[in-house]
């Protein structure tokens, strides 16, 4: 069957399915963990009792993980109305309002949409998308991922097909007339690695996709590979065209079953219709693509290292040059590229060089996927052309800071980005900008922080996940982080002294300059931005031993007032894990100090009409005499 052939079948599916009415239900990872499977059967037992025959599509992550488990219910002729937080309890009502029937049921709405699949146009009733420009997510939450026709009656594969008639080179003049950086977190110019394989006269060669998504908080990779895959693999397959790789592999997180099933059923279904294969497309160029399971290490993202790990050897990178380009998967020429950046690669062949370096800065061309995690209201995944501000993420799409909070902090670029005070909310967001504050663009993830975070406790956090995940091969990342991570942990308890400011920025100087890897070379950018942007926190732990935050377990103290306390509530009592709070009924709790474990559970139980307990410092609870006493000699 020719590609014309495939392309008008699918097309063909696709128009009758438009035709109909039919309901898109997120089934990616966050839905099903939200109850979307619940929901899907829940639709089932319905239609079937009021006699419909309507297609449940179980699609990927439209961006509004907050919103799930969410769907949408497509009319011919009427607009898409998108449900959120949809239950088993709230289907027969949507079924017999707006499947059967013209209720749009707009109580229970978050808004509506115009268009259909991958050329979806939203309308202000989802006002966040119109801060958005959607490239590699377009598709996500609208085709069934796991039926390729709907990738190819939607655009999909038609670019592998234009490949076919342009050279080699051709192709990555474009790469580099459109400013395509990967999108892994070092932001490398795309078209000087293919150049560089292409260039590499070692045979055979190997193309390699780095889903090996680790960061705390990211979550862009498992999404595009859940909701739509074809778009990486028709990526890989030009890149495999273009430096003469015959075969392929996606280093996946075993930690993302879903995404592995997905992927698993996309190439088989891709094998059995000629895009890949011995012959593809008839075009006598073969490729063929493996999934290689990771086991969780994070240092396995970095290039070297997920190279041994693919070897079946432990995940430790190794010196550059050699580069893979030359020396990579079995000491063969190897190209290896991020799942965001091979996702890129159709569009850019699709829409031309000029209009993908029309988007974004001057030296960061394009869009950029984010998943906002944290203390933002709309957790989720978003993609915004770059040099869109932080501010803009946060609060026009992310919906600002979630319970009306004060925005402290956002950390963005993983683990090893830096963290971000509210004076640069405005600053854009692009490679250089980013580096510039002292952070990274990395690979997409953002951590957003509020009032009630401690910056030298969120600092110990990041650093304590990059000390655990290093994979101990140089001496200053095994244990130049660990001793920061000490130090770190000595200011949290209120044991920090004055001298520690200098210590901490040595050895993150030692840390950087003795590293092999990415992993050793950033591992201190969380503790050298809050010391540049949150001294005072650090200041207020070291010399007035207290947490502003009142985060620090050593450095906090739960505290019944008396005077507020009712005596006949029971709550604190009742729900102390640890038996701590102290007091008959009708008399005033007291919280015995000894064995409080700091949960704050007392805290939270405590009726807001008596808010009778606070967090304190404990200096704070001294004599006013003794307080300035104690803090002058410190």
């Amino acid at each position: 069957m020719t590609f014309e052939e495939i392309k008008s079948r699918a097309r063909a599916e696709w128009e009758a399915l438009q035709k109909n009415n039919y309901v898109l239900v997120s089934a990616a990872t966050c839905g099903r963990a939200a109850g979307a499977l619940d929901v899907v059967e829940a639709f089932n037992k319905e239609l079937m009792r009021q006699g419909l025959e309507v297609p449940i599509i179980q699609v990927g992550c439209m961006g509004l993980c907050h919103a799930e488990p969410l769907v949408t219910i497509c009319k011919a002729g009427s607009p898409r109305v998108v449900y959120p937080n949809v239950t088993p309890e709230s289907v027969p009502r949507l079924v017999e309002g707006y499947v059967a029937g013209d209720d749009p049921c707009l109580e229970l709405a978050l808004g509506t949409l115009e268009g259909n699949g991958g050329e979806a146009v939203y309308i202000p009733e989802l006002p966040r998308f119109e801060h958005e420009l959607r490239l590699i997510l377009r598709r996500c939450g609208f085709i069934d991922p796991e039926d390729i026709n709907h990738y190819i009656a939607n655009g999909g594969y038609s670019s592998l097909e234009k490949v076919s008639g342009m050279s080699p080179e051709k192709i990555v003049r474009e790469l580099e007339k459109s400013g395509l950086r990967g999108r892994g977190g070092a932001g490398f110019p795309t078209h000087l690695k293919w150049e560089l394989c292409c260039k590499a006269k070692s045979t055979p060669k190997y193309i390699i996709c780095n889903a090996d998504e680790g960061d705390p908080g990211a979550f862009m990779d498992r999404v595009i590979l859940e909701s739509d895959p074809h778009q990486v693999i028709e990526g890989m397959i030009i890149a495999g065209y273009v430096v003469g790789a015959e075969q392929g592999y996606i280093y996946v997180r075993a930690e993302y079953p879903l995404a592995i099933e997905r992927v698993q059923i996309a190439l088989k279904q891709a094998e059995e219709l000629g895009f890949l294969g011995d012959n593809i497309l008839s075009s006598g160029f073969g490729f063929h693509i493996e999934i290689a399971a990771g086991a969780g290490a994070f240092v396995s993202g970095e290039a070297t290292a997920l190279v041994a790990a693919i070897e079946g050897k432990r995940s430790e990178p190794r010196p550059r040059p050699p580069r893979l380009s030359e020396a990579g998967l079995w000491n063969k020429p190897t190209l290896l590229n991020n799942v965001k950046t091979f996702a890129y690669v159709p569009l850019i062949i699709e829409r031309g060089a000029d209009w993908f370096a029309s988007i974004g800065t001057e030296g960061s061309k394009g869009t950029a996927v984010f998943t906002l995690a944290g203390k933002v209201a709309n957790v989720g995944l978003t993609e915004v052309p770059m040099g869109t501000t932080l501010r803009e993420l946060i609060y026009d799409i992310g919906g600002g800071i979630a319970k009306d909070k004060q925005f402290k902090a956002v950390q963005i670029g993983g683990p090893s980005g830096g963290c971000l005070p509210e004076t640069l909310l405005d600053s854009p967001i692009d490679y250089d900008s980013l580096r510039e504050a002292g952070s990274m663009m990395g690979s997409g993830g953002m951590i957003v922080m509020d009032e009630d975070n401690c910056m030298v406790d969120a600092a110990r956090f990041f650093l304590d996940f990059s000390t655990k995940e290093s994979c101990g091969k140089c001496t200053m990342c095994r244990l130049g982080t660990l001793q920061m991570l000490h130090i770190l942990e000595d200011i949290r308890a209120g044991r920090g002294r004055v001298k520690d400011f200098d210590l901490l920025l040595a050895l993150a100087e030692d840390v950087k300059a003795g590293s092999l890897c990415g992993l050793g070379k950033t591992a201190p950018n969380p503790v050298l931005t809050t010391l540049r942007y949150f001294r005072d926190e650090y200041e207020a732990h070291i010399l007035e031993k207290r947490c502003p935050a009142g985060v620090c377990p050593e450095l906090t103290v739960y505290y019944i007032l008396p005077d507020k306390c009712d005596r006949a509530c029971e709550h604190c009592v009742l729900t102390c894990p640890t038996e701590a709070v102290k007091g008959e009924k009708g008399e005033v709790k007291v919280i015995d100090q000894t064995k409080c474990s700091k949960c704050g559970t007392c805290l939270q139980v405590c009726p807001p009409e008596y808010n009778a307990v606070v967090k304190l410092s404990p200096v704070s609870l001294l004599p006013s005499s003794n307080l300035s006493k104690k803090g002058a000699k410190k």
